[in-house]
């Protein structure tokens, strides 16, 4: 797409985006909101964010189902009055309602597998229904223009006018430095524009391109961007990576999920368990006839005993199957 092309969608989305901004002040009551209140506090709200950004590397959704679903969180959350007790459904109906709008389908976690992953207390029916009410009041299609849709069409603007600095604005860097400040509720106070200009300001300054700056320059002017407010949530959004960059911040990529399981089903995990010897391949012919058979004679023999050793708890996609071929492993080096 060339620069007059991207100029234009560029306007265009800058004139949609107060569409789809979450009601300042409900973002303001939230954040005026004590922890131990009966409503949603910022707090809660950052914490259950970062809950969605590790469930999005999990499942490897993309960025852009993450933003989409930060987005349709807190537009519902500054509109409804919910307490805490509901957030996660809220929350992971947002997720898969971002999730199919972006993500193939074929890659779309179904609903029982993503409660079960979430460790929430709900079914599948309740899922179903919130996310009948987050779309009714939401009026969600399909579609919502975020500070990632800025982010990529500025990007791509710098790119088309600087050939030679390809590799070294990082679109990939750029992201993981928006769902940082997703984390935090006061960025969604900001212009999904001017949040995006400021995030690529930051990053051509470090990378010190006088040409991409003049870039990033006339942008501000075609929106009409004022100088005073892009200055603001320059420096905001500059306390806030360095917060993040830290060793003392806990990042929601790099975060293990942990497991809630019952008594009986941790003692099971760590107890020792035998594993029933396997059949001895023969040295001598090998019968084509009878390998296939053989193979599965041996697998489901392995099967087996992983699955009594890990417990009634610990059946079905609860427990992610990478994670019980790693315990069975575990039992065989033993």
């Amino acid at each position: 797409m060339d620069a007059f092309k991207l100029m234009k969608e560029l306007r265009v989305n800058y004139e949609q985006e107060v569409h789809y901004l979450p009601k300042e002040t409900g973002l303001s009551l939230i954040e005026s909101t004590m922890q131990d209140d009966s409503r949603i506090s910022a707090k809660c709200r950052d914490a259950k964010v970062e809950d969605l950004w590790s469930l999005t590397s999990f499942f490897g959704y993309s960025t852009q189902t993450f933003v989409l679903a930060v987005n349709l969180l807190d537009r519902f959350l500054a509109m409804m009055r919910i307490q805490p007790k509901h957030l996660s459904c809220v929350s992971l109906s947002c997720l898969h309602m971002a999730a199919k709008v972006t993500e193939e389908e074929c890659n779309v976690t179904p609903t029982d597998e993503l409660i079960r992953i979430g460790q929430c207390r709900f079914t599948v029916s309740d899922l179903g229904r919130m996310e009948k009410i987050v779309a009714e009041k939401l009026n969600f299609k399909s579609k919502a223009i975020t500070a990632l849709t800025f982010l990529h069409l500025y990007h791509q603007l710098a790119l088309s006018h600087s050939t030679d600095r390809k590799e070294t604005l990082s679109l990939e860097k750029l992201e993981a430095q928006l769902k940082a400040c997703l984390c935090r509720i006061s960025f969604s106070k900001a212009k999904p524009s001017v949040l995006a200009l400021s995030l690529l300001r930051q990053e051509i300054e470090a990378v010190q391109s006088e040409d991409m700056l003049e870039i990033a320059y006339h942008i501000q002017r075609h929106l009409k961007i004022a100088d005073s407010e892009l200055l603001l949530w320059s420096e905001r959004v500059a306390l806030c990576l360095s917060d993040y960059s830290s060793p003392e911040c806990s990042k929601p990529n790099h975060r293990k999920l942990q497991w809630i399981v019952s008594r009986r089903t941790a003692q099971n995990l760590h107890s020792h368990r035998s594993v029933p010897e396997l059949p001895t391949i023969p040295e001598g012919c090998w019968d084509e006839s009878e390998s296939e058979d053989s193979c599965e004679d041996v697998m489901s023999s392995g099967e087996e005993s992983l699955s009594s050793s890990l417990g009634s708890d610990a059946e079905g996609p609860f427990f992610p199957l990478h994670l019980r071929r790693q315990k069975y492993r575990q039992h065989l080096h033993a």
